[in-house]
C-alpha cells in the first residue's frame, strides 16, 4: 500500500479485501474464515495470504474439498452465535452447496418464525476472462439474486472491496459477496480510515446526460472505458454501478433513466433469464415513458465459455460491444 495524493491509500482490490478480512478478525473474536486453501496456501487468489500466520488455525481454517460440508458448517456456526466468513473458490463450486444456501441459509429465518437468524457471509470469485474454461468461468450471481432471504453484493471498486465486509458481517441475514476475478489486480485509492460503504444504493461512477450504462462487478471498467470512447463521438454517457444485486436499487435505475432517457445494461451472465433481463424489465415497468429508445442489453454469448483466448474474448461483453449498443440506442 502507498499513500495517495489526498491522504488516501493506494492499494489493489486483492489487498483491500485482505485488509477488510484482517480488520474483521481483529475486531470480533466470533469472526473466522474458512474454505479450501484459505490458510497455508493463502487463498486460491491470494486474498487471505498471511492471515493464518497472524491469527492461527482456529480463526483461519482450511477445509476438506466439500462445499456442502463447509458451507453447512458455516450455517451451523452462524446459528450458534459465530460470525463465519466462508470462501468458495469460484462460483461454479457454489453449486455443490446450493442446497445449503437455498434451503437452509436463505429459509431458516422464515421457517422458524423469525427465531433463527443466519449471520453468514459467503465470498466467492466469479466471472470469466482468465482462460479457466467452461467449468470455472461462470457468472451465476444473477441466479443467487433470484433467491429471497439473502443479500447479494458485487463490489466493483477498491473502495467497495475494502468497506463491504464489515456491514455484511453486521447483517443478521446471509450475505453473498461476488468478487470478479479480473478485479483482484486492479488498483485504486481508498478514502481515509473511517469511511463506510452504502450497500443499499447503486453508485453513479460517471455522470452523463445522453445514455445510462448500467452494470456491476467486472464489467464496470469496460463500461467506464466505453463511456470515454463515446465522449469522443459526442455522446455523454452516465455509468451506474448496481453494487447490490439483491435488493436492486430501483430508485437509482429510475433516476438515471429519467435523466438520460436511454439505457444499455451490461451483464457478463448469459442473456436468457439474466440479471440484465430483470433490470430491463424494471425499467420497462417503472420508467417506460421516460425512454426514447428500447433498452439495449450486452451479455455473454449463449454458449459455455471457451478456453481459447480469442474465443473467450469474443464470447464476453467487451467495450466495443457496449459502444455499439449505445450508438444503436442514441440513433
Amino acid at each position: 500500500m502507498a499513500v495517495g495524493h489526498d491522504g488516501g491509500t493506494k492499494t489493489t482490490y486483492r489487498e483491500a479485501m485482505r485488509e477488510a478480512l484482517r480488520e474483521a478478525l481483529r475486531a470480533d473474536d466470533r469472526v473466522f474464515l474458512m474454505g479450501e486453501d484459505v490458510g497455508r496456501y493463502g487463498g486460491c487468489f491470494g486474498v487471505s495470504l498471511g492471515l493464518l500466520e497472524e491469527f492461527g488455525p482456529e480463526r483461519v481454517r482450511d477445509t476438506p474439498l466439500s462445499e456442502s460440508a463447509f458451507v453447512g458448517a458455516g450455517i451451523g456456526a452462524a446459528l450458534n452465535g459465530m460470525r463465519p466468513i466462508v470462501e468458495i473458490m469460484t462460483v461454479n463450486f457454489s453449486l455443490l452447496a446450493l442446497d445449503q444456501i437455498l434451503n437452509n441459509a436463505a429459509t431458516l429465518l422464515h421457517m422458524s418464525g423469525g427465531q433463527l437468524s443466519v449471520p453468514l457471509v459467503i465470498r466467492m470469485t466469479t466471472g470469466a476472462g482468465r482462460q479457466l474454461a467452461a467449468q470455472h468461468s461462470h457468472s451465476l450471481e444473477g441466479w443467487y439474486a433470484h433467491i429471497p432471504g439473502i443479500r447479494v453484493l458485487a463490489p466493483a471498486t477498491v473502495e467497495d472491496a475494502r468497506r463491504v465486509l464489515a456491514p455484511a458481517l453486521a447483517d443478521p441475514d446471509p450475505v453473498l459477496i461476488f468478487e470478479h476475478g479480473s478485479l483482484y489486480n486492479a488498483d485504486g485509492e481508498l478514502a481515509p480510515p473511517g469511511a463506510s460503504v452504502d450497500l443499499d444504493h447503486a453508485a453513479v461512477r460517471r455522470p452523463g446526460t445522453d445514455i445510462s450504462l448500467i452494470t456491476y462487478g467486472g464489467s464496470l471498467p469496460k463500461a467506464l472505458a466505453a463511456a470515454d470512447e463515446l465522449t469522443a463521438d459526442g455522446i455523454d454517457a452516465e455509468v451506474l454501478d448496481l453494487r447490490s444485486l439483491r435488493p436492486l436499487d430501483g430508485a437509482a435505475l429510475a433516476a438515471s433513466v429519467a435523466h438520460t432517457h436511454r439505457a444499455v445494461v451490461v451483464d457478463e451472465g448469459w442473456r436468457s433469464g439474466s440479471l440484465a433481463a430483470e433490470v430491463s424489465a424494471r425499467i420497462a415497468e417503472e420508467s417506460l415513458y421516460e425512454l426514447d429508445a428500447p433498452v439495449e442489453r450486452v451479455c455473454s454469448a449463449e454458449a459455455p465459455i471457451p478456453y481459447a483466448r480469442l474465443l473467450e474474448q469474443a464470447a464476453l461483453p467487451q467495450t466495443a460491444d457496449i459502444v455499439a449498443a449505445a450508438h444503436r440506442a442514441v440513433g
